[in-house]
C-alpha cells in the first residue's frame, strides 16, 4: 500500500543528519514510549478543548474563530487542508456532542424521555457514520493502472463469468458481445454465459458466437450459487466477473491485470459502476449528468478511501478476483444476500489485499422504475445487516483497524432508516406535543447546533463534491428509509430473513404516473411536517411570550424537512420511457453513405444497440425513408452498417439499423459500447458542489413534488368522481342472486 506524506520544508542537511542519528540511537521500546506520550498528550489536548465549559458570548466567539478559519482552509488546495477542516469539524460536533449529553438531558416526562433520548441515538448514530466516514474517505489512494511488461504469451488464462437469470437476451447479448471483443490473447480469454434461467435461446446464442454455455439443475444461492457452479467446471488463473447487463469495455483486462502480476498477494481489483441510463431520481427528477447519482459517492470515492486501508469491497460485477485466493475462502459468500461484499470480507480475513481502480471499464443500465430501486435497495440492506450480525467485521481476526472500520462504517450506512425518521419529524415533538427535547435556551441550541452543522455541511462538500452535492444524501436517504428500515431490523433480529431477489433492467415506461404506493410514507412526513407548521406559527402568534426564539428554530428544522420529503415526493412522479433501449450520448465520427453513393461526414449525437442520432454537416442531406450505410469509425478500424432513416430535421438525422448478422452485431458493439473513452469522458463531469446552490436546486424540485402531489390529487379526485358507479336499482325478485 503506497502511504501519502505531506512534504515539510526542507532542513539543513546537519540538523537531519543529528535527528537521525539520535532517533537511530534509541531502543524501539522507547520509541514506542515516545510515540504513545505524543499520542495522548494529543489526546488530553483535545479533551479538553471539547470538554472546556464557556459561557454563551466565548461559546460563539470559539464558534466564530473556528469558522472563519473553516472558511480560509476551503480555499487552500491540498489533502493537509482537508485533513484541517476534518479536524475543526469533529471539533465542533464533539464539543455539540458533550455538551448535548452533559446539560440538555434533564428531562421532566416521559414523553419527554422518549422523544429526548429518541433524538439523542439518532444523534449518537450520526457521529459515528460522520468519524467512520471522514476517515474513509479523508484521503483516497487514487490508484493508477500498472502497465503490463511481460509479452502477451506470457499473460495468464482469464474466465469471463457472465451470470443471468431472468434478463433479456438482448440485454446479455450486448455483455457477452463486449466480452468477446476486449483485448486479450484469443487463447488466453475463454467468455462463459452463466444461465440460471436454462432457456434454449440462451443456448442457442452461446453456440453461434463460439461461447461457453454452463447451467445447473436447480438455483440454490441465486448468483452465488451460480457463480460457484461455474468455478467447478473452468480453471483459468483468474476470473472476471460481468453482471447481464453491465458491458465492459476492450481495454478492461489490460487496465486491471497489471496489479495481479505486481502483487502476488492481491486477490480482487474492483472497478466502478457506470450507467450510461438514468436511475428513477435522474429520470424522474431530470438530474441525468448534472447532479451526481446516488452511486456516484461510493465507487467515486469511498471505494478509492477503502483503498488506502486494504479495504476494497467486491461489488459483484466489473471485478478480476484471484481463483485460487477466491477458492481458498470456499468461493462466492452464499451465507448472506449481499454475497460480493461479503466474500471481500473473508479475502481481507484471510490476510489477501484488494484493490479499487477508479476507471470506468463497464457500463450498464440502472433501474429503470422507483419499485425496482427500492427492491435492489432493500437487498444491499438486508444483506450487510445479515453480514453485521454474522460475521460482525469488528470481531474476528484478520483485519487492520482501517479495514474493520470500512467495512463497519459501510455495514451502519444501511441503519439510516430509523434515524433518517426521527430527524424528519424530531421537531414535531415540541411544535405539535410541546415536548421539550432540549434542556437549554434557544441562544445555546444555536450556539453549538450550527457550528456542527455548519462545519460538517462544508467539509464534507469540499470531500464528496465532485460525487455528491450538498443535501441530495438527505433526499435519497429520506425515499428510501421507510423501505429499508424493517428488512434491516429483521435481519438483525433473524439473520436466515429474506431471500435474494433479482433486480430486473429494461423495459419500458408507457405513461407517466404517480405512484401512490410508494409515495404514502412521503406524503404521510410531509404532512405532519405541514401540521407542525402550522402549528409552530400558531404559537409564535397566539403562543406563551419568551418562546418565540426556540419556536423559530423548530420551524426553519420543520421548513428544511417540508423540503426533503417534499423532494422525496417529487421522484415518486414516474416519467415515460418509452425506449426499451436506452440512447447514450456521444461523439464518435461516421461516414453515411447514401443510395445514389453520396458519401457524407458526421458525427453522432447518441447510440443504442438499434440505431444512431446523427448531426449533418448541412440540412436536407438525407430524408425521411431513405435506406443508407452507417459507417462507424475508430483509428483504422470500420464498422459497415444497413440502416434507415427515420427522421431528418434540419442538421440532425435518426437511423435505425436493419436486421444485423451476428458479426455486424459485434463489430458495432466493439465500435461504440467497448470505448473506454465514452465512459471515461461522463465521470465525475457533474458541475463542482456549493451547497446554497445544492440547497436552492433541492428547493425548486421539492416545489416541484407539491405540485406533482397536488395534481395527482385532483386528478384521483376526478377520477373517482367520473368512475363511480350508478347506484343499483332495488331487486325486488325472488332470486337470492
Amino acid at each position: 500500500m503506497t502511504a501519502h506524506q505531506t512534504q515539510t520544508p526542507a532542513l539543513p542537511a546537519s540538523r537531519v543528519a543529528r535527528a537521525t542519528a539520535w532517533l537511530s540511537r534509541l531502543p524501539s521500546a522507547v520509541k514506542c514510549l515516545v510515540k504513545a506520550c505524543a499520542v495522548l498528550a494529543g489526546l488530553m489536548a483535545l479533551v479538553a478543548v471539547i470538554t472546556a465549559p464557556l459561557e454563551l458570548e466565548r461559546q460563539f466567539a470559539f464558534a466564530g474563530l473556528c469558522f472563519v478559519c473553516l472558511l480560509v482552509l476551503r480555499k487552500v488546495p491540498g489533502r493537509l487542508a482537508v485533513l484541517m477542516m476534518i479536524t475543526l469539524s469533529l471539533l465542533a460536533t464533539l464539543r455539540y456532542v458533550y455538551w448535548r449529553l452533559t446539560d440538555t438531558l434533564g428531562f421532566d416526562n416521559w414523553l419527554d424521555m422518549i422523544f429526548g433520548y429518541g433524538l439523542v441515538a439518532a444523534e449518537t448514530y450520526a457521529l459515528i457514520v460522520l468519524a467512520f466516514g471522514y476517515m474513509q474517505t479523508a484521503w483516497p489512494l487514487k490508484r493508477k493502472p500498472k502497465i503490463l511488461t511481460i509479452a502477451p504469451e506470457q499473460w495468464p488464462v482469464v474466465d469471463v463469468f457472465v451470470p443471468t437469470y431472468n434478463e433479456d437476451l438482448s440485454i446479455v447479448k450486448l455483455t457477452v458481445l463486449a466480452a468477446q471483443a476486449m483485448d486479450w490473447p484469443r487463447d488466453k480469454l475463454r467468455v462463459h454465459l452463466l444461465d440460471d434461467g436454462r432457456r434454449e435461446a440462451f443456448r442457442e446464442f452461446a453456440r453461434q458466437i463460439g461461447v461457453n454455455y454452463i447451467v445447473r439443475d436447480n438455483n440454490r444461492h441465486a448468483k452465488a450459487g451460480n457463480l460457484n457452479e461455474a468455478l467447478k467446471v473452468t480453471d483459468g488463473e483468474f476470473v472476471a466477473i460481468f453482471d447481464a447487463d453491465h458491458v465492459p469495455t476492450r481495454s478492461f483486462l489490460q487496465v486491471a491485470m497489471g496489479w495481479f502480476l505486481k502483487d502476488a498477494n492481491l486477490a480482487l481489483l474492483q472497478t466502478p459502476h457506470f450507467f450510461f441510463s438514468p436511475d428513477p431520481f435522474e429520470k424522474n427528477l431530470d438530474t441525468f449528468r448534472s447532479v451526481p447519482n446516488e452511486g456516484e459517492l461510493f465507487y467515486g470515492l469511498v471505494q478509492d478511501g477503502n483503498d488506502l486501508w486494504n479495504a476494497t469491497f467486491f461489488c459483484g460485477s466489473c471485478a478480476v478476483i484471484r481463483r485460487t485466493h477466491l477458492l481458498e475462502v470456499g468461493g462466492v459468500a452464499v451465507e448472506t444476500v449481499t454475497e460480493d461484499a461479503h466474500t471481500a470480507l473473508k479475502l481481507n480475513r484471510k490476510g489477501y489485499n484488494t484493490a479499487y481502480l477508479a476507471i470506468p471499464q463497464a457500463a450498464g443500465l440502472a433501474t429503470e422504475s422507483l419499485s425496482r430501486h427500492i427492491s435492489q435497495r432493500i437487498r444491499w440492506a438486508r444483506g450487510m445487516a445479515q453480514i453485521f450480525r454474522t460475521d460482525n467485521p469488528f470481531f474476528g481476526k484478520g483485519l487492520s483497524f482501517g479495514q474493520r472500520v470500512c467495512y463497519v462504517n459501510a455495514m451502519l450506512h444501511f441503519f439510516y432508516g430509523l434515524p433518517r425518521l426521527v430527524f424528519l419529524t424530531a421537531p414535531l415533538a415540541y411544535l405539535i406535543f410541546g415536548a421539550q427535547i432540549f434542556h437549554a435556551s434557544a441562544l445555546m441550541i444555536t450556539a453549538y447546533v450550527l457550528p456542527h452543522i455548519f462545519h460538517a455541511s462544508l467539509t464534507n462538500s469540499r470531500i464528496q463534491g465532485r460525487f455528491r452535492h450538498s443535501f441530495w444524501n438527505e433526499v435519497y436517504e429520506s425515499v428510501l428509509a421507510w423501505y429499508i428500515m424493517r428488512p434491516v431490523l429483521m435481519a438483525l433480529i433473524n439473520p436466515k430473513f429474506g431471500g435474494f431477489n433479482v433486480t430486473d433492467k429494461g423495459g419500458i415506461i408507457d405513461k407517466e404516473y404517480f405512484d401512490w404506493k410508494l409515495a404514502r410514507p412521503y406524503i404521510v412526513l410531509l404532512t405532519l411536517n405541514l401540521i407542525g407548521l402550522g402549528c409552530g406559527v400558531f404559537g409564535l402568534i397566539w403562543g406563551q411570550p419568551g418562546a418565540e426564539v426556540t419556536i423559530l428554530i423548530n420551524l426553519a428544522w420543520t421548513v428544511y424537512n417540508i423540503i426533503i420529503t417534499s423532494a422525496a415526493v417529487a421522484v415518486a412522479s414516474e416519467t415515460r420511457q418509452v425506449r426499451t433501449e436506452p440512447r447514450v450520448r456521444a461523439e464518435l465520427p461516421v461516414k453515411l453513405t447514401t443510395s445514389d453513393g453520396q458519401v457524407i461526414d458526421c458525427t453522432t449525437v447518441d447510440f443504442s444497440q438499434s440505431g444512431v442520432g446523427l448531426q449533418l454537416p448541412e440540412p436536407g442531406l438525407v430524408d425521411k425513408g431513405a435506406s443508407v450505410q452507417v459507417t462507424l469509425l475508430r483509428n483504422n478500424q470500420t464498422c459497415v452498417l444497413p440502416a434507415n432513416v427515420v427522421f431528418a430535421k434540419g442538421r440532425t438525422a435518426g437511423a435505425r439499423f436493419k436486421p444485423l448478422t451476428l458479426r455486424q452485431q459485434s463489430d458495432m458493439v466493439r465500435m461504440t459500447f467497448s470505448r473506454a473513452d465514452t465512459w471515461a469522458q461522463a465521470w465525475g463531469s457533474s458541475k463542482p458542489d456549493t451547497p446554497l446552490g445544492a440547497l436552492r436546486d433541492v428547493s425548486a424540485i421539492g416545489v416541484r413534488g407539491m405540485l406533482d402531489l397536488a395534481r395527482a390529487t385532483f386528478a384521483a379526485l376526478r377520477h373517482r368522481r367520473y368512475a363511480r358507479p350508478s347506484t343499483p336499482p332495488l331487486n325486488t325478485s325472488l332470486d337470492p342472486q
